[in-house]
């Protein structure tokens, strides 16, 4: 049963095209991806789902458990279940960490602050009494941002550049944080231009200048994404790709 469907999504900023002819359906309760090379329209796409102003003038439809949401703003939009992770997250000058969390919270009980902090890979003693702000590196607030979702168990949540800023000890706390949206039922898009993000997906779309060019599995997207978009020199058909060893991230030379 699909979630979230895309329609006929045709977007334009400032004159040019930005998404073309989008159509994607996300079924409910999965992990999808939606890939591509920087300046593809992933980010642009995610702003449009979640509703965010200046991205909601657009053609087509977007639903949502059945429900055109086109005309819904942002916070219309999160009443519903769906939340946005930034890239780069935002800071909230005189709000501490345990204030944050619990405001996004969907149990208003304090524990729940503790156990989101554990999940993302932070000590809550060293946090729950920090504020919000330039104090704590991106990274850090991208840990916390997270962790707030977590603790408000939405229906959707579309994660842009899960992994961005967060050092490599932390990527693992970041993978299994997913792993936990997942088990509470939590339908998850991931955008990434990253291989690694990409492994943990079910399912994936590979989107370039604002297309959808191909969707399936992650070993099918893996092939086209590896081969042809690091960087890619195709406008909206990549070739066929060569042999792909899914192990090393590597084109196999014949």
């Amino acid at each position: 049963m699909a979630i979230l469907e895309i329609k006929n999504l045709n977007l334009s900023l400032n004159g040019s095209l930005i998404l073309s002819n989008v159509n994607i359906s996300f079924s409910e309760g999965y992990i999808h991806a939606i890939v591509g090379p920087n300046g593809a329209g992933k980010t642009t796409l995610g702003y449009v789902i979640m509703g965010i102003e200046g991205f909601r003038n657009f053609d087509g439809d977007i639903l949502f458990k059945g429900e055109s949401i086109k005309n819904l703003n942002v916070t219309e939009r999160a009443r519903k279940g769906i939340t946005l992770a930034w890239q780069e997250p935002a800071r909230f000058e005189g709000l501490t960490v345990e204030k944050f969390i619990m405001s996004s919270a969907r149990v208003k009980n304090p524990g729940i602050v503790r156990e989101v902090l554990i999940k993302v890979g932070m000590e809550p003693e060293e946090y729950v009494n920090r504020a919000v702000d330039e104090t704590l590196s991106g990274g850090e607030r991208k840990k916390i941002e997270l962790a707030s979702i977590l603790a408000m168990k939405p229906s959707l949540v579309i994660l842009d550049e899960p992994d961005s800023g967060i050092d490599i000890s932390s990527i693992e706390n970041i993978f299994e944080a997913i792993k936990f949206l997942k088990s509470n039922g939590t339908t998850i898009i991931l955008i990434t231009h990253s291989l690694a993000v990409l492994r943990h997906a079910e399912q994936a779309f590979l989107l370039c200048n604002g297309c959808v060019l191909r969707e399936g599995s992650v070993n099918e997207i893996i092939k086209y994404f590896g081969k042809k978009c690091l960087p890619c020199v195709h406008k909206n058909k990549p070739e066929e790709p060569e042999d792909f060893d899914l192990r090393t991230d590597e084109v196999k030379i014949k």
